[in-house]
């Protein structure tokens, strides 16, 4: 067995057995079964019983079919000086007094504390549905006609005269794709944040022990870089395959495969060549700062230090998360464009381009390339400059080691 598979071999092994991956591999489980199971968490967090909503009727028009189909509160029709007692005396969490108002339904709410907002915007759209059928009443329309114009969608459909850019995607499927996006997105921030801290102190840590010299005298410097990329790198796939096979096996195998039938349902949207691209980028992005991270970890001299030299590449990873955030609204702005083309946050923001916008074929493989090239172009930076820095101390900000490494090495 080779002098890399050894060293492969035992930092995997190490990273695998530590409480630190055990214990972050169960949160982010934790995390998925609490997003999962979270009806039935609810329940045992937080009182079934529903608070009694009176509802105060001065209208000749019937509330109660619009009552019965809202679990949320229990409703109760009372009158007006019932109502105002109880919600002073704490017995009814709010009232909903009905009038006219020049033919429009016109409701006045009242409670004792401020609602919460969740419960305001429900009461509140439980109004406007029924200030919909109140004004149709008031038009004489028969049940028919209203539920003509209830159920009334328009039929949209899009047509383009560039004939280059005919498939574009329905509004469905780029909803899709920003959705999808967002999560892989999420997952690229967690695990370069994660893996760029543990591969900068691993480095980090074996030289300030002073355990690299020693290591160094049986193993080149290259030999010792390209290890701890790919055991960090197999630690980054197992986590990552440990963790979304739960998730397969929570939305297969729970529900009755309801939340699966979702979740294939919204997949099947996207295109193959599009889950291409978001492995490709996802696993890219992630070698990319893996590379930047042993640079680091050899720059300082003690493990006290990593946190200071990895600040730039936390930074691009939080530029990235939030100019992908702000594209959930909108993906299709200038900012959104160019930060797809710059390698360092690409991966968060291209895959929400080509989910969420009609983009041209070309422009995701220029991203791409422009991603593998400035990862093999840190690569081969990072070597020979590892080769340098790996045994070379020095004090003060990241600037001045690079300085130093410099002087003492030419």
């Amino acid at each position: 067995m080779s002098k890399f598979s050894v060293l492969v071999k035992q930092l995997y092994k190490q990273k695998i057995r530590t409480l630190t991956f055990r214990l972050m591999t169960l949160l982010y489980l934790g995390l998925i079964c609490a997003f999962i199971f979270w009806p039935e968490i609810k329940g045992l967090l937080f009182s079934d019983d529903a608070e009694i909503v009176s509802v105060v009727n001065e209208t000749d028009f019937d509330v109660a079919p619009f009552l019965q189909g809202n679990d949320q509160f229990d409703w109760q029709v009372v009158d007006a000086d019932s109502a105002k007692k109880n919600v002073e005396e704490g017995e009814y969490y709010a009232n909903v007094t009905l009038t006219d108002d020049q033919g429009k339904l016109s409701a006045n709410i009242t409670s004792l504390d401020p609602l919460p907002l969740n419960d305001q915007q429900s009461i509140s759209g439980l109004i406007s549905q029924m200030g919909q059928m109140y004004a149709m009443a008031q038009m004489d329309l028969t049940a028919e006609q209203q539920a003509v114009l209830l159920s009334a969608e328009p039929i949209i459909s899009m047509h383009t005269l560039n004939e280059q850019a005919s498939d574009g995607k329905s509004t469905e499927e780029k909803q899709a794709g920003i959705f999808v996006s967002y999560a892989i997105g999420f997952v690229i921030y967690i695990f370069v944040a994660t893996y760029l801290s543990m591969i900068t102190t691993e480095v980090a840590s074996e030289k300030g022990s002073r355990a690299l010299e020693m290591l160094l005298v049986s193993v080149k410097p290259e030999t010792h870089f390209r290890s701890k990329l790919i055991g960090v790198f197999l630690v980054a796939i197992t986590q990552f395959a440990i963790i979304f096979g739960a998730l397969f096996l929570l939305l297969r195998f729970t529900y009755g495969g309801e939340k699966w039938t979702l979740v294939t349902d919204l997949l099947e949207s996207m295109s193959i060549g599009y889950f291409l691209y978001v492995i490709g980028f996802l696993f890219g992005t992630i070698l990319m700062y893996l590379i930047l991270g042993a640079l680091f970890g050899s720059l300082v001299s003690k493990v006290e230090e990593a946190g200071q030299v990895m600040m730039p590449a936390l930074m691009m990873t939080l530029i990235g998360f939030y100019v992908m955030i702000s594209g959930m609204g909108n993906p299709d702005t200038l900012l959104i464009k160019v930060f797809s083309y710059i390698p360092f946050t690409s991966g968060m923001v291209m895959p929400m381009r080509i989910g969420a916008t009609d983009i041209t074929s070309i422009e995701p493989i220029i991203s791409f390339v422009l991603l593998v090239g400035t990862t093999l172009l840190l690569y081969v930076i990072s070597l020979t400059f590892y080769k340098r820095s790996v045994l070379t101390y020095s004090s003060g900000g990241l600037i001045q080691k690079i300085k130093t490494v410099f002087k003492v090495t030419t």
